[in-house]
């Protein structure tokens, strides 16, 4: 059989085992609660689903579209942008519309790196930040984030310690898996030290929206010379509840988003453009929706952490995110998070997802997703109970 090189450096996906043994059972007939997979179920606004569906009774709107988004589309980002964080974006040079995130980021990635290059992420993360780098032949050094972790010192450490020096340091906050939130001090000593080091930022803004307990999220654009060296994803999928939809964008750097609207060129001809249509009205619409799926994570995050530490399992609330990060119980702790992860499955019929999966630093950890709802989450509480 021909060998696929760049598959050969992707190791072995960690959540399809867990994932086995959930559908293992689920086809025996159990009743697994699944709180593993981030996939929000929460349906997107009837507004934006309406605007969607008004638009994709037009037949101009079934041509090719523009790989860099709609130019109405990119003035409400740059709209968004004003009203949110009062950052000033230039529609045409420092804005793109991406296929969601993780096809935005991963083609930035590899259009920016060149084989050998080193790309900094976060150890744990989410698992398309170090494997865009990996995809395109770079090098991966892992900075521990989370629970009793400074990142910037981290930062600097691996800094000293790393040649050649790093071309791309990827960020993501309020962060998944580990939940924590930073302020713009942070933006600001982070983008201070890439103009001094001369590295490329890429920030995932995921989960801007879904913050709590009066946490505001800042952008990495608000901080002073973020545009010299740095670029922002941001993903309708889940303030707006528009997963499926694969829409999301970039802004920044004009240099970087070039390159990306370069290679987008070759590779794609954008997003469906009713899609496109109804994200503008997303943006562009009532924000009451957003505040309303926030208040929904809300409510789950409070009856989950509450049930957890009821049993016995002692977890802190977070303040951003639609995750949980719990450290496993000391009684169970040597087991790794794959067979807990597996344990919990077979005794409490709960899934979740193990930490290794997101990085060897989170194997002490599983991902709780607030993806059910609270009776649902109650009824894991119960399960969990019986092993706890």
């Amino acid at each position: 059989m021909t060998r696929f090189a760049r598959l050969d450096r992707l190791p072995p996906y960690v959540f399809a085992t867990v994932n086995e043994i959930k559908m293992e059972a689920r086809r025996a007939g159990e009743d697994i609660i699944d709180l593993g997979m981030g996939n929000p179920d929460i349906g997107t606004p009837q507004h934006i689903v309406d605007k969607l569906t008004e638009a994709a009774q037009k037949p101009h709107n079934h041509r090719y579209s523009a790989s860099m988004g709609i130019t109405k589309l990119r003035m409400a980002i740059a709209d968004w942008y004003k009203r949110r964080f009062d950052v000033d974006i230039d529609p045409d040079s420092e804005a793109i519309v991406t296929i969601g995130v993780k096809e935005g980021m991963s083609h930035l990635v590899l259009v920016t790196i060149r084989p050998g290059d080193v790309v900094f992420t976060p150890n744990p993360t989410y698992p398309i930040h170090p494997y865009s780098a990996i995809i395109a032949g770079g090098d991966v050094r892992g900075i521990p984030v989370g629970p009793g972790e400074n990142f910037f010192d981290n930062l600097l450490h691996a800094t000293r310690q790393t040649w050649p020096r790093p071309k791309i340091l990827i960020l993501s906050y309020p962060h998944n898996p580990t939940t924590e939130v930073v302020d713009l001090d942070f933006f600001q000593q982070i983008v201070d030290f890439a103009r001094e080091h001369k590295i490329m930022l890429i920030h995932d803004f995921a989960y801007a929206d879904l913050v709590y307990d009066g946490y505001q999220a800042p952008s990495l654009m608000q901080a002073k010379g973020a545009k010299e060296v740095a670029v922002e994803f941001f993903s309708m999928s889940k303030s707006y509840s528009m997963a499926g939809w694969r829409v999301g964008f970039c802004v920044g750097n004009p240099e970087i988003i070039f390159a990306l609207k370069r290679i987008k060129s070759y590779l794609d001809y954008g997003i469906f453009q009713p899609i496109q249509i109804a994200a503008i009205i997303a943006l562009n619409g009532p924000q009451q929706c957003v505040a309303e799926i926030r208040d929904t994570y809300k409510g789950r995050r409070d009856t989950l952490i509450t049930g957890l530490n009821r049993i016995g399992w002692p977890v802190e609330s977070p303040k951003g995110t639609m995750f949980v990060w719990a450290k496993i119980p000391d009684a169970y702790l040597s087991m790794g998070s794959v067979e807990f992860s597996k344990f919990l499955i077979r005794k409490a019929k709960v899934a979740v997802a193990p930490g290794l999966g997101f990085g060897e630093y989170g194997d002490q950890y599983v991902r709780f997703a607030l993806i059910e709802n609270n009776m649902r989450i109650n009824q894991a509480i119960r399960g969990i109970r019986k092993i706890i």
